[in-house]
C-alpha cells in the first residue's frame, strides 16, 4: 500500500486496526471474549522449523546475553517467600494512596458510579489488581510459546542458543505469575480478547522476525514498562520481589529482540519495513485497547459504555498508559522503524501521544540495569528527569 499523505489515514486505520478513529469505543467493546470458559485454544503455526549446521558464534552480542542467562538463573520455588502473609484490602488501599489506582475519582461523580464510596472504589482496585495481574500471566504464555518458535525458526545458531534460556524464563514467569493469583488473590480473569488477538497473530504468522517484532518488541516490552511501574508502585513485598525477578529477565528478552532484528532491518527494502511498522502499530493499538480493563467494570456490575467515555480523558491513567509505551518507541526507533517511509510510524506514534519517548535508553543498552545485583530503575524518576530536560511538567 502506498501512503501519499504521511499522517494516518482512515481507510488506513479501518484496514489495520478495524476502525477508524483510535478512541471508537463502540468499535473496542465489540472486541471481546465469545466463550468466557474457554480452557483451551488453538492457534495454526505456519512456521517452518529450521536446523543450522553452521555452529559458529558470529554475534558476541547474543553470547553475552546467553551467558548471562546461564548465571541470571533463579528458583520459583526457593528464591521467592511464598509463607507471606497478604492482605489485599491493606496492600491495594496503600496502593491506591500513593498512585489514585489510575484514576481519579473526582471526574466520575455525574456517572453511574458517582454514589460510588471507598468501599465500592477499594473492590475496584483488587479487582483491577487481579485483571492485571491475569494479563501479565497470559502475556507470559504467550511469550513461552512464541520463544519457543523463535528456538525453531530462527535460523541464527547463536540465536536458537539465547531463545532457549528465555524459555525456561517465561516457564518460570507463567508459574510464578499463576501462584501468585491462585494462592494471594483467590483466581484471577480470563485473558482480555485484544491481547488473544495480538498473541493468535503472532503465532501465526510465518515470518521468524514477526515473532521477534511482535513478542520481544512489542509485547514484551510494553510488559517490562508495566513491570517497572508495578514494582515501583507496591510495597507488596512478596509482590516486589517477584516484580523485580522477572523484570532482570525481562530486560535481557527485549535486548535480545532489539539485536537481533537491528541486523535483520538494516538490509530490509522499505515494502518490507512497511510491513514491519503496520504490525508494530496494529500490536501497539491492541496492546493500548486491552488497558481499558472492560472486564473489571462488568465484574463490578458496571456497563463499560457508561465510565469508559470518562475513562478516555482521565489524564491520570491517560499518562500511566503513555508511559507503558516508554520502552517500545525507543526500541522502535533503534530499529529504523519510526522513520522509514515517510516517517510512517512516527506518525502513528504521535497520534498514540507516545512519541515523546523516542530518546530514552532503548533496552539494547539498558537491560544491564535491570540485574539483580543492580538498584532497578525507577520509572516515576526518570519520567520526571527527561520532562524536566524537555521544560515540560509532568502532571
Amino acid at each position: 500500500m502506498t501512503v501519499t499523505d504521511p499522517h494516518a489515514s482512515d481507510a488506513d486505520n479501518e484496514s489495520l486496526i478495524g476502525r477508524a478513529e483510535l478512541d471508537d469505543l463502540e468499535a473496542i467493546l465489540a472486541v471481546s471474549n465469545t466463550d468466557p470458559y474457554e480452557v483451551e485454544h488453538a492457534v495454526k503455526d505456519n512456521a517452518d522449523a529450521i536446523f543450522t549446521w553452521d555452529y559458529s558464534l558470529s554475534r558476541p552480542a547474543l553470547r553475552k546475553l546467553y551467558e548471562k542467562a546461564k548465571t541470571g538463573q533463579w528458583n520459583a520455588t526457593t528464591d521467592l517467600d511464598w509463607d507471606t502473609e497478604v492482605d489485599l484490602e491493606k496492600v491495594v488501599s496503600g496502593d491506591q494512596v500513593a498512585t489514585a489506582a489510575g484514576i481519579d475519582p473526582n471526574l466520575y461523580d455525574d456517572t453511574v458510579i458517582g454514589h460510588w464510596g471507598q468501599k465500592e472504589w477499594l473492590d475496584y482496585g483488587i479487582q483491577n489488581r487481579k485483571w492485571t495481574l491475569s494479563q501479565f500471566l497470559h502475556g507470559e504464555q504467550g511469550a513461552l510459546l512464541c520463544t519457543a518458535k523463535i528456538t525453531e525458526t530462527v535460523p541464527w545458531y547463536d540465536a536458537k542458543l539465547y531463545a532457549s534460556t528465555q524459555v525456561v524464563d517465561e516457564a518460570r514467569h507463567v508459574e510464578v505469575f499463576g501462584r501468585y493469583l491462585d494462592e494471594k488473590m483467590g483466581g484471577g480473569y480470563q485473558v482480555n480478547a485484544h491481547l488473544r488477538m495480538l498473541l493468535d497473530d503472532i503465532i501465526n504468522d510465518s515470518r521468524w522476525d514477526m515473532t521477534y517484532l511482535g513478542m520481544q518488541v512489542m509485547v514484551e516490552g510494553l510488559a517490562l514498562a508495566a513491570f517497572g511501574f508495578m514494582h515501583q508502585m507496591t510495597e507488596e513485598p512478596l509482590l516486589k520481589k517477584l516484580l523485580r525477578y522477572v523484570m532482570s529477565d525481562e530486560a535481557r528478552h527485549v535486548a535480545f529482540g532489539v539485536l537481533s532484528l537491528k541486523e535483520v532491518y538494516a538490509e530490509m527494502t522499505d515494502a518490507e519495513m512497511k510491513d514491519r511498522q503496520e504490525f508494530a502499530y496494529e500490536a501497539a493499538v491492541r496492546m493500548r485497547d486491552r488497558f481499558l480493563s472492560q472486564e473489571v467494570w462488568e465484574r463490578m456490575g458496571v456497563a463499560p459504555k457508561d465510565v469508559l467515555p470518562i475513562v478516555l480523558r482521565d489524564p491520570t491513567r491517560d499518562l500511566f498508559q503513555q508511559m507503558l509505551f516508554s520502552k517500545i518507541v525507543p526500541n522502535c526507533k533503534k530499529l529504523g522503524l519510526l522513520d522509514r517511509n515517510d516517517l510512517w510510524l512516527r506518525h502513528r506514534f504521535e497520534e498514540m501521544g507516545v512519541i515523546q519517548f523516542e530518546d530514552w535508553e532503548d533496552t539494547s543498552e539498558e537491560f544491564i540495569k535491570f540485574e539483580l545485583d543492580a538498584e532497578a530503575p525507577d520509572p516515576v524518576a526518570q519520567a520526571v528527569a527527561h520532562a524536566d530536560a524537555a521544560g515540560q511538567t509532568l502532571h
